[in-house]
């Protein structure tokens, strides 16, 4: 097994399973720095990378699409377009930054919601698939 082969199958174990690298980022994190707070937000930033790609494609599986990948990605410019306008709105000016930050863990809290509705409903498809 080649050293990319082993780099791809891990990223797909990974997307696959997300929580398995927010909790060793989180844990990895804290015993190094011991601050819970930025040990949240790297995960939570690491994490969703991998809940986009999972997302994506239990969204595919689901509903029989090719289209999660471009949903998600729609949807997150759209965000950064309604947020950047707010911005622009109130302060006269555009925190990219902050907007970014902003976008990315509110992405993976609804990533982490629809995850976790993609398998409930997966599994119901598969079990009434089944009988």
């Amino acid at each position: 097994m080649s050293h990319l082969d082993f780099l791809k199958n891990s990223f797909i174990f990974l997307s696959i399973l997300p929580f398995f690298p927010f909790l060793a980022v989180y844990f990895i994190h804290y015993w190094w720095k011991h601050n819970k707070k930025a040990s949240l937000k790297l995960a939570m930033d690491v994490t969703t990378l991998f809940l986009i790609i999972s997302v994506s494609a239990l969204f595919n599986l689901t509903f029989g699409s090719r289209f999660g990948f471009y949903l998600i990605l729609l949807l997150l410019l759209i965000a950064v377009g309604l947020i950047g306008s707010a911005q622009n709105r109130l302060k006269g000016r555009i925190d990219v930054q902050k907007m970014s930050k902003l976008i990315w863990r509110m992405s993976f809290i609804i990533m982490s919601f629809s995850y976790f509705v993609f398998t409930i409903i997966g599994l119901i498809k598969y079990i009434f698939m089944s009988m």
